[in-house]
C-alpha cells in the first residue's frame, strides 16, 4: 500500500472514530434533555460511524497496511438548542465529506485505483448523510423555537431511526 494513502486512510479512521464519539455525546445530551427520538437517532449515527471506521480498519489490514488506532479528543457535550445540535451534525458530515474527497483526489493522483474503488462507497454514503443532515436542519429552521414543534420533530425522527439499520 502506498504510504501516503495509508496515512490518509489512518486519518480517515480517526475522523470516523471522532464522528462516532461526537454523535454519542450528542445522543447523551439529547437523552438527558428529554429528546428520546433525537437521542436514538444520534445513538444510531454513532454506531454507523463506528461501522465506517471498522470497515476502513479491516480494509487497511487486508491490504497489508498498518492501522494506527487513534487517540480522540473529547467531543462537545452540551448544546444551547436543537438547532445548534443539528448545525454541528451538518458541519461534521461536511468535514468528513471533504476528507473523503481528499483521499479520492490523492488516490487518483497516485494511481491507486483499488483504494479509489473502495472509497466510492464512502462517497455515496456521505451524499446520503449530508442530505439527511440538511433536511433535518431545514425542518428545525421551519419549526423555530416552537416547543410543540420540537416535540413532534423528536417523535418523527424516532420513526426514521427505527426504520434504518446502521450496520448496512
Amino acid at each position: 500500500m502506498n504510504t501516503s494513502i495509508e496515512a490518509l486512510l489512518n486519518d480517515q479512521i480517526k475522523y470516523e472514530a471522532q464522528a462516532s464519539m461526537h454523535y454519542l455525546a450528542m445522543a447523551s445530551w439529547a437523552d438527558s434533555n428529554g429528546y428520546n427520538g433525537i437521542a436514538n437517532f444520534f445513538y444510531s449515527q454513532s454506531e454507523e460511524e463506528r461501522v465506517h471506521m471498522t470497515k476502513l480498519v479491516k480494509f487497511v489490514n487486508e491490504r497489508g497496511g498498518h492501522v494506527i488506532v487513534p487517540e480522540l479528543s473529547k467531543p462537545q457535550d452540551s448544546y444551547s438548542s436543537l438547532k445548534e445540535l443539528f448545525e454541528s451534525f451538518l458541519s461534521s458530515e461536511i468535514f468528513v465529506t471533504e476528507q473523503i474527497n481528499h483521499v479520492i483526489f490523492e488516490c487518483l493522483d497516485k494511481k491507486d485505483y483499488n483504494v479509489h474503488n473502495f472509497m466510492q462507497w464512502y462517497v455515496t454514503e456521505q451524499l446520503e448523510e449530508e442530505a439527511v443532515a440538511r433536511t433535518l436542519l431545514d425542518k428545525l429552521n421551519i419549526i423555530g423555537d416552537d416547543k410543540s414543534g420540537h416535540y413532534l420533530f423528536d417523535r418523527d425522527i424516532n420513526m426514521i431511526t427505527t426504520a434504518v439499520d446502521p450496520t448496512e
